[in-house]
């Protein structure tokens, strides 16, 4: 038996299941709850949706949003004031935290060390005696210190027991906890990249917006420049902007000079992605429109072209940070960079420059844990940001 629905006779109309109705796109019909949820979210909601997506990029952004948030109170964070010297523990390898001691509970603490001097090596020996319990205090008075070297205060999250010991990390030839040092260092290390990041995007974005806005001669000659730049290999370039620095200056103008240095070494790359961005957008209808209103070169890249590709820009920033604390590190673990007493990251790891060092106190490469963990969130960010630019896709 036939069931197909005769055809329609010549002439007449097909029949269809679309609707000729007016669309409206704010009828409760034309959209359901969650069609209309994306359709009325701005820019920044598209991104941040896709954005939380990556698990890992928003994990690593929480991770160094912390770490940053820390070096505002890293007086309190430490155990030890920055200088604290225990002569008495000098290369101390790092103590494990118990909760048990004997079966019975007891909660956080070490056991206190005896040091002994193997006079064939002239290795200091530690061992724990496990008679000696010391409990780790939490939101307690220890070593003074200045506050952003304003306010004096004594208060710190983990404290040792009274006339007690608390090396999580070990200490140094000095005796100086290695855990504190870190999270001093971080001050330094971490907002170093992002002083750097910022000279290096001014550079970029004014030589490269005018590069790919004007072209012409200028833009030769601001490539030219760029591969010249880039074609010099890292290493001496460093050595010879390191060089350039004064002995006499002050630590706060080595720092300084440092974060200059950088951003002179990584602002090619962002001045060519800018550029590229640039001769395509220029382009454009509206660049058009608002030449023919009368508005300014400098106008209409600040206001038109450089707000339609931010989102590329931070992401490329953020990519870019990891390079800079590495340069960082690189040049104060070389000794051509900071100085004490200023401490960074790098200048720790200068502690780990003998072999020997490392074979028989290895917790002083410790400080370049940190480094990993921060490249490693940053480069996650990034490519987090990256694909949130495009919320569409």
């Amino acid at each position: 038996m036939n069931t197909q629905s005769p055809l329609p006779a010549p002439g007449a109309p097909l029949q269809h299941y679309v609707s000729i109705a007016p669309f409206d796109l704010h009828s409760v019909e034309a959209m359901t709850p969650e069609q209309s949820k994306v359709f009325q979210a701005s820019q920044l909601r598209l991104m941040w949706w896709k954005f939380r997506r990556h698990r890992l990029a928003l994990i690593s952004g929480i991770f160094l949003a912390a770490l940053y948030l820390g070096i505002l109170i890293c007086e309190f964070l430490a155990p030890y004031n920055l200088h604290t010297r225990n002569m008495d523990y000098i290369y101390s390898p790092p103590q494990r935290v118990h909760l048990f001691h004997d079966g019975r509970f007891i909660g956080p603490f070490v056991y206190g060390r005896q040091m002994r001097l193997d006079m064939e090596t002239l290795k200091r020996n530690y061992m724990d005696r496990q008679d000696d319990i010391q409990r780790i205090r939490f939101f307690c008075k220890g070593d003074r210190y200045l506050f952003w070297g304003l306010i004096e205060g004594d208060r710190h999250l983990v404290c040792p027991a009274e006339n007690g010991q608390l090396f999580l990390a070990g200490t140094d030839r000095l005796g100086r906890d290695v855990l504190s040092r870190i999270i001093y260092g971080a001050r330094i290390s971490l907002t170093i990249g992002l002083v750097g990041i910022g000279f290096s995007f001014l550079l970029g974005i004014v030589i490269g917006g005018l590069a790919g806005y004007h072209g012409g001669m200028f833009d030769l000659i601001v490539q030219r420049i760029i591969e010249v730049l880039q074609s010099i290999p890292s290493i001496p370039l460093w050595l010879a902007l390191a060089a350039i620095m004064p002995i006499t200056w002050s630590p706060i103008l080595i720092y300084f000079g440092i974060t200059v240095i950088l951003g002179l070494l990584h602002w090619t790359g962002l001045a060519r992605a800018v550029r590229s961005k640039l001769l395509a957008l220029r382009e454009e209808d509206y660049v058009l429109a608002a030449q023919l209103m009368g508005a300014s070169s400098s106008r209409i890249i600040r206001r038109h072209l450089i707000p339609g590709f931010m989102s590329h820009l931070i992401a490329t920033a953020t990519i870019s940070i990891p390079g800079m604390i590495l340069g960082e590190t690189a040049l104060s673990f070389l000794g051509l960079g900071l100085r004490p007493p200023i401490t960074s990251w790098g200048i720790l790891l200068t502690e780990a420059r003998s072999v020997s060092v490392i074979a028989f106190y290895p917790w002083l490469l410790l400080p370049i844990l940190p480094v990993i963990l921060v490249i490693l969130a940053f480069n996650f960010l990034g490519d987090g940001l990256r694909d949130a630019a495009d919320p569409y896709k």
